[in-house]
């Protein structure tokens, strides 16, 4: 979520590049006179299946399965992972920071990690860049959402 957080407080906290200049040092302001908080929920793009197999294949297969019952590699099998709690596929070795992040993956979650893994999760073992278009993360998105 992005937040936009907009205050013009008294001379504490004054808009010091522009009213304090106007004003020669001095804020005209003796008492807060206007807040505004909202969130806004950026969207996902709509996700292409078929360009993200094309991307999960060239980017993700090296370390990942997603075939139901399929074996670990160096990273879990993604089989499921859309509703499932980060950490919890049973036989793989994941680090403390990824079993303890907290994290139930759904779209929004694995579309943000996607961006840059070790950012999102510091000190994950999982050593990819991450995709830097939306487009080809909400594809991979896609793609993943059908193995359930």
């Amino acid at each position: 979520a992005y937040e936009i957080r907009l205050s013009l407080v008294g001379s504490e906290m004054c808009i010091r590049d522009s009213i304090n200049a106007e004003y020669g040092g001095f804020c005209p302001f003796s008492r807060p006179f206007f807040y505004y908080h909202h969130t806004l929920e950026m969207s996902i793009p709509a996700g292409d299946a078929a360009n993200g197999e094309k991307l999960f294949k060239a980017k993700c297969t090296q370390c990942h399965t997603v075939n139901e019952g399929g074996p670990h590699k160096q990273g879990p099998n993604l089989f499921g992972i859309v509703g499932r709690p980060a950490g919890t596929v049973p036989r793989f070795a994941y680090t403390k920071a990824n079993a303890e992040s907290g994290i139930t993956w759904n779209e929004k979650e694995l579309f943000d990690y996607l961006l840059d893994p070790k950012k999102y999760i510091p000190k994950t073992k999982m050593n990819f860049p991450g995709f830097k278009s939306e487009q080809d993360r909400a594809d991979v998105v896609a793609y993943l959402k059908q193995f359930k």
